[in-house]
């Protein structure tokens, strides 16, 4: 697999010697310090980096100078004191990602690689929220596919689209957490989609032509 070159970007030089243990089989790293090397970045058509949030030299996640970058780029935002409010904020805002910035180099490798296929990168917490979000604000759609699943399938389906965890599910249910698991594997491959959110969307009518 080729290396692909990411903008590490932050003041920070304990940060930063923690950010450097990322696999350089797989990454090309290049530290940034400034919100200036970012832009720099981008005109050198890079497109993936590693924000540091905390940094005193950036504008926050909702400012308008973010937006010609987040156009064409993939950016994880990365903080010490993560909150969901915060990774809310950032998510809606475009970045591609949100997580601690001291989280272990194998997280922050996945959270790259999620990025780098034009996916977003969540912890779980602010994955269960949003999908309380979605599901507070928009009604479940008689339409939504359900008909592809199995009476079991759609019961995990629904209760994992509004948030609930493998954990609850498998409790409400009667059933293990491993078989949740495996009829939430069915439910992505049946309804084509990738994860939780997408199918909390689809089940609330948003994504329909996905499993048409």
């Amino acid at each position: 697999m080729a290396q692909l070159p990411v903008l590490l970007l932050t003041d920070d030089d304990v940060l930063w010697q923690r950010w450097r243990e990322l696999n350089t089989n797989r990454w090309l790293p290049a530290r940034g310090h400034t919100f200036a090397d970012l832009v720099r970045w981008q005109q050198n058509r890079r497109q993936l980096a590693l924000i540091d949030m905390d940094s005193k030299t950036l504008p926050a996640a909702t400012r308008a100078e973010w937006r010609p970058l987040l156009a064409t780029m993939q950016l994880i935002a990365t903080t010490s004191h993560p909150s969901d409010d915060a990774g809310t904020q950032a998510i809606g805002a475009g970045f591609s990602g949100y997580c601690h910035a001291f989280a272990p180099p194998e997280t922050l490798s996945q959270a790259l690689e999620v990025a780098c296929a034009g996916e977003i990168w969540m912890g779980r917490s602010l994955v269960t929220r949003l999908l309380r979000m979605v599901d507070q604000r928009l009604p479940a759609q008689a339409s939504w596919a359900s008909h592809k699943l199995t009476d079991r399938e759609n019961d995990v389906a629904r209760r994992a689209a509004v948030g609930d965890s493998n954990l609850v599910i498998a409790t409400a249910l009667g059933i293990t957490e491993r078989t949740v698991k495996a009829h939430m594997s069915s439910v992505f491959d049946k309804l084509n989609v990738a994860d939780r959110l997408q199918l909390a969307l689809l089940v609330h009518g948003i994504g329909q032509r996905q499993v048409a």
